[in-house]
């Protein structure tokens, strides 16, 4: 006999006086949390967003459609970055008046060739106000994973108020489970066993967030 058989014969001699439980799992566990925590107008949850935002040590900016090129262009020639990694989707012109050149999001290019690039430039798929978090689903504007993760400067754009909901429980309703969703809340960061934070660990030293309305 394994151990595997053990513990299941164990198990199940413990439950054999238990009566049959017929309540459906979906009414015996209690679904009533709180949707939200208080109520805000549209304008007060994007506020609530950029606070949290900020809070993280993301770098909140402001801007229009006339205004967004010239302020990507700014925050790209502020960093320094040669090079500007572009998901395929990405609206162009968001980097119309940028001058690094773009490095196009391919399956071919390796971590390393990835690494070399400064900065990148994505959407989102929705940020959630009440925890100061942008979500990444792999669509054509936000690109694969690894090219939010890899370069050490990622800018980030969000449609505001149509991107910005209030909680978690919201933010799911509009997200497709099946999709490689990354869940970001500000800059990468990590602190050892002495609290000592390190920043750029899992992903980029540097989060600048857009709010774009």
């Amino acid at each position: 006999m394994s151990s595997r058989e053990r513990i299941l014969g164990r198990v199940r001699r413990a439950l054999a006086d238990v009566p049959p439980d017929e309540e459906p799992y979906e009414s015996a566990v209690a679904r009533d949390y709180a949707r939200e925590h208080g109520e805000r107008t549209a304008e007060e949850t994007v506020e609530l967003l950029a606070e949290n935002l900020a809070d993280y040590r993301a770098i909140v900016h402001r801007s229009d459609e006339e205004e967004l090129p010239l302020l990507v262009m700014r925050l790209l020639a502020a960093r320094g970055s040669e090079e500007v990694l572009v998901p395929p989707g990405l609206p162009p012109g968001w980097l119309a008046a940028a001058d690094p050149v773009r490095i196009h999001d391919r399956a071919a290019d390796t971590p390393h060739r990835l690494d070399r690039v400064g900065s990148v430039v994505t959407g989102c798929a929705v940020a959630v106000a009440e925890t100061g978090t942008i979500v990444l689903d792999g669509s054509p504007g936000q690109g694969r994973r690894r090219i939010s993760l890899i370069p050490d400067h990622h800018i980030c754009v969000v449609r505001v108020p149509d991107q910005v909901v209030a909680s978690v429980p919201q933010a799911l309703e509009r997200l497709d489970p099946v999709r490689p969703l990354t869940w970001i809340s500000g800059p990468s960061a990590t602190s050892d066993i002495e609290l000592d934070r390190v920043e750029g660990v899992h992903g980029p030293r540097t989060l600048e967030v857009i709010l774009l309305g």
